[in-house]
């Protein structure tokens, strides 16, 4: 068995797969503050169910690396590959400065290596990325604040406001607090969501392009949009997967 893991800002997904197809998915939540003891505790229950060959990380959290970096090893005795310098991709990088582009984005265009030539890629997760990508090579990304992030802003500097579960409300015009603000971040996301697949398809041209859509809010929002997209839960994983079947 093969363990993938995908380190981010919000959390942390651990995927088990052979060498075609995840299996199964457990998400932790990322915390800053744990050590590499308190992440073994945390991950010890889940990898003791599996027979685990070998690891590869993709991570966006140096900091969180590190100790899970050593959680992993001390309960599987197996050195992880980390998604950096040396790893084949099979992504071309055709932006100012590729160093500074995310794991998380290279493993999410090897993802739709497969499903289109040329794709918008829409990450819904602590930020939510707009990923342009043709012919396996990654043209650039339009990053803005994340579904939670817009709320945990709006909350904490509007004294009067409270914070809210993140559901969809029944109706765009809300009639009580609580569904003002829910359907002002949710059906806004949805409505950015929708704005920025047509400027970009504007921009490079193409109507037809395929859209697809992961991360943990996904599910939510994809829903509300009026664009077609192939919403793909575990993208970034399987991406991840690709990756390491490129290098074994």
């Amino acid at each position: 068995m093969i363990l993938l893991v995908d380190i981010g800002n919000t959390n942390i997904v651990l995927g088990f797969a052979d060498r075609t197809q995840i299996l199964e998915t457990y998400r932790l939540k990322t915390d800053l503050n744990r050590t590499a003891d308190e992440y073994y505790v945390l991950i010890k229950p889940i990898l003791s169910q599996y027979n685990i060959e070998d690891i590869i990380i993709s991570s966006v959290v140096p900091v969180i690396t590190s100790a899970l970096k050593k959680a992993l090893f001390k309960q599987s005795k197996i050195q992880p590959t980390i998604l950096g310098p040396g790893v084949k991709t099979g992504v071309q990088l055709k932006v100012d400065d590729p160093k500074t582009v995310g794991a998380d984005i290279i493993c999410d265009v090897a993802g739709v290596k497969e499903s289109a030539e040329e794709a918008i890629i829409i990450d819904l997760g602590t930020a939510t990325k707009y990923i342009y990508t043709k012919n396996q090579t990654f043209y650039g990304v339009s990053i803005a604040p994340g579904v939670s992030v817009s709320m945990k802003a709006l909350v904490n500097n509007a004294a009067l406001l409270p914070s809210v579960e993140l559901v969809c409300p029944k109706k765009v015009i809300g009639t009580s607090t609580v569904g003002c603000i829910q359907s002002g971040v949710i059906y806004g996301a949805s409505a950015q969501v929708d704005g920025m697949i047509e400027r970009i398809k504007e921009e490079v041209g193409c109507k037809d392009v395929q859209v697809f859509a992961t991360g943990g809010l996904s599910s939510l929002i994809v829903p509300l949009c009026k664009n077609k997209i192939t919403l793909v839960e575990n993208l970034t994983l399987e991406g991840l997967l690709r990756i390491y079947n490129l290098n074994h």
